[in-house]
């Protein structure tokens, strides 16, 4: 998938990462059905947790937009985090006997602690791009990984999570995100953005963020 013109860039920089991250043993696990079901439920108790710093992300994002249809983007977006994704978690959470209220005080595990500050620590300290850099690989990645399982013939044991992501709504909002950031580099760095000198900052942003990903998935298979 490409997203956009820049979503490839930065997902080349990360190298092997990229692919140690969409081809994770816990992501096959999901497309054959191989994925113990409490390694699954672990993990959508720490990505509930995720989820909710990530929308603040988002929201965080509007303070950094430069343009009115940035911050609606943004806005968008938090919307999407909290009445679907998280919805999505709830809901297959409470099918296994987990209220949603166990789900809010779940302690969170240090891989969830690492990959949520560093996403916010990135918005704070530096620029809308900056931070667009460091959601992307979350945004888009799972896009990729909905797409290509959703594609395969998967088995049916995890066909919500692989549906939600790999449906034409959630590709849409890959798509949209992939425009945002997009048009940010272009009236932030112009033409010939990648010459620009914040743009290895900006990749590795990007990097840093796919390997806390590919430690999440690692933290799903030790519940």
């Amino acid at each position: 998938m490409t997203y956009g013109s820049t979503f490839p860039v930065w997902r080349a920089a990360a190298g092997d990462h990229w692919h140690a991250y969409t081809h994770h043993a816990f992501v096959e696990g999901l497309r054959d059905g191989t994925l113990p079901r409490e390694s699954f439920l672990h993990y959508l108790v720490q990505d509930y947790l995720y989820l909710v710093h990530f929308a603040r992300a988002w929201a965080l994002a509007m303070t950094k937009a430069e343009t009115l249809e940035e911050m609606r983007h943004c806005a968008a977006t938090t919307q999407a985090l909290i009445d679907d994704e998280l919805r999505l978690h709830t809901r297959i959470c409470a099918e296994a006997g987990i209220a949603e209220s166990t789900l809010q005080s779940a302690e969170e595990r240090p891989a969830t602690l690492a990959y949520t500050r560093y996403v916010l620590d990135a918005g704070h300290a530096g620029g809308f791009l900056d931070l667009m850099a460091a959601l992307a690989p979350c945004v888009m990645g799972y896009g990729e990984i909905g797409a290509r399982l959703l594609a395969s013939d998967p088995a049916p044991d995890y066909a919500d999570w692989i549906e939600t992501y790999g449906g034409d709504d959630y590709q849409e909002l890959c798509s949209r995100v992939g425009t945002l950031i997009d048009e940010a580099v272009r009236l932030r760095l112009g033409e010939g953005a990648e010459a620009s000198p914040s743009w290895p900052r900006l990749c590795q942003r990007f990097t840093t963020a796919t390997r806390l990903e590919v430690g999440f998935w690692d933290m799903g298979l030790d519940p």
